[in-house]
């Protein structure tokens, strides 16, 4: 069977940098289960494995605008301290922000004596990213998969909808 939208794809996966930095690995835990066409993985991987069938394996390279987008300066910006009155903020926490365009992710990237400085952009934004896949299974998605848009375990899907 080849994937196709609306399969359900078992695969393992390594992600790395451009520079050869592993970021993340499905190799020494379970595979990674999804439903193909519900756009949970990245835009460039999930086009890529369009076609494939069990036991494809492949290396590909996905520029920043077919994974996390591009960098926005704009997007990091010193955030007055006293806004974050009371709390034990370190580098590295993620807080949801309220901003003129709807609620946004943001991570503290410093702190200075009077300011918080946060960035929107997602961790990965700016940067290629390099697959390394190995499709394990491919099977239809059951009608209740499609309809909830995620795929199902033997004991469900683990909420209600």
């Amino acid at each position: 069977m080849l994937i196709s939208n609306n399969t359900v794809v078992t695969m393992h996966f390594v992600v790395s940098s451009s520079d050869g930095t592993q970021i993340d690995s499905s190799r020494d835990n379970e595979p990674m289960i999804f439903l193909q066409g519900s756009h949970f993985l990245i835009e460039g991987l999930e086009n890529e494995l369009e076609g494939k069938s069990k036991g494809s394996k492949f290396v590909l390279d996905v520029e920043p605008q077919l994974a996390y987008g591009e960098r926005h300066d704009e997007l990091v910006q010193a955030v007055p301290k006293s806004m974050f009155e009371g709390m034990d903020v370190e580098p590295g926490m993620t807080f949801r922000a309220t901003t003129d365009d709807g609620e946004q992710s943001v991570m503290i990237i410093d702190i200075t004596d009077d300011d918080v400085i946060v960035d929107g952009n997602h961790p990965l934004s700016g940067l290629t990213l390099t697959f390394d896949v190995e499709v394990l299974d491919v099977r239809e998605a059951t009608e209740e998969e499609i309809a909830h848009g995620h795929p199902h375990t033997e004991e469900g899907c683990g909420h209600t909808h």
